[in-house]
């Protein structure tokens, strides 16, 4: 049986590699053991099958389609950590990286990055999507989002700051300038500087609650012990923001905010204004959909997003994520249904 797979590689090669245990070839083919019925990663410790036993495949579905089972040793189905695709991957990352520290207007070609992993576009780009979680393009969109941000907090002024950030007019920038601030560029600059945020605090099962909103909808809603450290941290936040102590009107909101943290099946309709890069969306999106009451793993979540190596990635998104319980960060668990960490604390997850 021939592999058949996109790399190009013969047999010979695929042989020489599961012979030395390669870790490199891990996620470029599986190999399967006729008398054994059983398939496994190039680098797998177990003992090595005669050559005339060994089938080649291109993945695991292609192996397990003819019949035969994964290997319990080596997990061939499950996320490949450490492979020579990462080491590809990686340096696609560095040279987009590179592109944003160069103030280039535009990311590398999808076909340059490409041909420098040894890829055909369409398999790098699932490749990468796969590994990062968002696109190249959309990396590099959010590289240079987190470029602009520090920028901002330091330039003299924010033209210069767009220009310094790789844009290559200002128009470009305040297209989307709400996606990636939540603000004006100035607001963002002056710690919030001409944004009005009405907060109130609540108190409910799982402590103090403190709600804060701006004209677009809730943006902040968070837990803790002591409502003077969630007040402090809001103006750290938002240090030149018009707070402004919630009205009538808004400790109504603040009523429906405790009233989904004690019974979160009612649900609750709130107007939400979240701010955060594209894979993030994503993220929280997915955790949205997690019924009350059930869990998920971060593993089950990046296969939500189609990116199923992005894990940590989803891990982050969760920890950044500022609205406790509207997004339900505290439903993502430990594949092992483990706890892990929460902005809020561990207790109240």
């Amino acid at each position: 049986m021939n592999i058949v797979m996109e790399r190009k590689i013969d047999e010979s090669e695929a042989w020489n590699a599961v012979s030395r245990r390669d870790g490199a070839y891990d996620g470029v083919f599986v190999f399967a053991v006729r008398t054994t019925g059983v398939f496994c990663k190039p680098s797998c410790p177990a003992r090595r099958p005669l050559r005339r036993n060994a089938v080649f495949f291109a993945n695991a579905a292609e192996a397990a389609d003819n019949g035969f089972r994964p290997c319990k040793r080596c997990k061939p189905t499950s996320a490949i950590t450490r492979d020579a695709r990462d080491d590809r991957i990686m340096d696609a990352c560095r040279r987009i990286g590179s592109a944003v520290d160069n103030m280039e207007d535009r990311p590398p070609s999808l076909a340059g990055l490409a041909e420098h992993a040894g890829l055909g576009r369409d398999r790098f780009r699932k490749l990468f999507k796969s590994a990062v979680g968002v696109t190249p393009k959309e990396y590099f969109i959010a590289k240079r989002n987190g470029r602009t941000r520090e920028l901002l907090k330091r330039a003299g002024s924010v033209t210069a700051a767009i220009y310094d950030a790789g844009y290559g007019s200002a128009g470009r920038f305040y297209e989307n300038t709400g996606k990636v601030l939540g603000m004006t560029p100035s607001a963002y600059k002056n710690g919030g500087a001409g944004l009005d945020i009405m907060f109130a605090l609540g108190e409910s099962s799982l402590g103090t609650i403190l709600v804060a909103a701006t004209a677009k909808g809730v943006c902040e809603i968070a837990l803790g012990d002591d409502p003077e450290a969630l007040l402090r941290a809001l103006q750290e936040r938002f240090r030149n923001a018009h707070l402004i102590g919630g009205d009538a009107a808004f400790e109504a909101t603040v009523a429906r905010v405790v009233g989904l943290v004690e019974n979160p099946r009612a649900g609750a309709d709130l107007p939400l204004d979240i701010r955060g890069t594209a894979f993030q969306h994503k993220v929280w999106k997915a955790l949205c959909a997690i019924p009350a009451g059930q869990t998920a793993s971060y593993r089950e979540i990046a296969e939500a997003v189609g990116a199923p190596d992005a894990s940590r990635a989803v891990a982050t998104a969760c920890a950044a994520n500022r609205l406790a319980v509207a997004v339900p960060c505290h439903r993502v668990i430990r594949r092992d249904g483990g706890l892990s960490g929460y902005r809020w604390g561990i207790a109240r997850k």
